[in-house]
This record gives C-alpha cells, structure tokens and sequence, in this order.
C-alpha cells in the first residue's frame, strides 16, 4: 500500500497533535519543494538514516511500442536514482 501525501498529514497530525494542520502541510510542502528544486539543480539530497535521492541522464536511444512494434526514437531525460540508507535497509530487513 502505497502512501499519499494526505495519508502523510494525518499521520503526522496524530503523532503530533501540538502542530497545527495547516502547519504540517506546510512544512511537508516546503521540505518537497527544496528535494524537487535540488534535484533540478543537478544535487544529490542526502537523508540520513532513510537513502540519497539522486539525478541520472538516460541517453536517448530508439526504442520500440509493445503495442504496435513500431520504433520510436525516445529523447535524453533525466531520471531520479533513490539508494537506501544502511539503517533503512536494516529495518526493512529486521536485522536490527
């Protein structure tokens, strides 16, 4: 189950209940901008303890439609790489 940025508020307004909502989703909007605004820059976002958001170029390159097999010619873009932290992975992996 996947969760969403309003799933996200609501935990966190129930584990801090002295925040004010519309203090939480400000924050939370602020710490997803400056990620977002990094990235952009070409920067890597390092969180301690949860992993590195990071940015690579994927080449262009000629691909194909499953659909239809027909080639398309597929631009450069960038693409973001997310590596776990140790002690994230540890958690996942109950080898605490």
């Amino acid at each position: 189950m996947a969760i969403v940025k309003s799933k996200l508020l609501r935990q966190l307004s129930q584990n801090y209940p002295n925040f004010l909502k519309k203090d939480l989703e400000k924050l939370t909007d602020i710490i997803l901008k400056e990620i977002k605004k990094t990235l952009k820059r070409k920067e890597r976002v390092e969180l301690r303890g949860f992993g590195i958001f990071s940015t690579k170029t994927q080449k262009a390159r000629i691909s194909r439609n499953p659909k239809t097999g027909e080639k398309v010619n597929t631009p450069e873009k960038k693409i973001i790489h997310f590596k776990m932290a140790k002690d994230l992975f540890k958690k996942l992996n109950n080898n605490e």
